[in-house]
């Protein structure tokens, strides 16, 4: 008598946790077209927008120093992670780009702002990203495996850490 009681016992576990569990959503990007005007994050002030400094400046001032804190700089965005809007990346002055982060994954934007101007709040570093970094980036992009197993050295870059994004004209 007691196997048949345990048994019913471990068999409405088994079937309540199993019918138990949601469906998990798969992560996407958040919805929205990036009109001039929008932002993610904190909202960029007018006041800190009319100080925006242009990437080249940016670039130009982070070979004084590694970091800079509190910093706002306009750019044209030129990728977007697909898998969740959680990374953009930046145009430079020389047609290469910048990485940018955003502040404890506190906001994502949607892939529409690609293409589009914004002014990033936060602060930059230049930094080495490593090689298993760079591949983890590479996939959320979905580049091809070719393209992510070509990644073979750790890289010097300029890293922002954004705490808003204003898209602006």
């Amino acid at each position: 008598m007691k196997k048949v009681f345990y048994s019913m016992i471990l068999f409405m576990c088994f079937f309540s946790s199993s019918f138990a569990q949601e469906a998990v959503e798969k992560p996407a990007p958040p919805a929205g077209n990036a009109f001039v005007g929008d932002y993610y994050g904190e909202n960029v002030s007018e006041a800190l927008m009319s100080k925006a400094i242009s990437v080249g400046e940016l670039q130009k001032d982070l070979k004084a120093t590694n970091k800079i804190e509190s910093v706002a700089v306009r750019g044209e965005v030129t990728d977007v992670c697909p898998k969740r809007g959680c990374w953009i990346s930046v145009k430079t002055d020389d047609g290469a780009s910048f990485f940018v982060k955003m502040k404890d994954y506190a906001f994502f934007v949607p892939t529409a702002v690609k293409g589009k101007n914004v002014v990033l709040e936060g602060s930059v570093e230049r930094k080495v990203t490593s090689v298993e970094e760079l591949k983890h980036y590479a996939k959320d992009a979905k580049k091809t495996k070719a393209e992510i197993d070509a990644i073979n050295a750790p890289k010097e870059e300029i890293r922002f850490l954004a705490s808003g994004i204003k898209v602006v004209n």
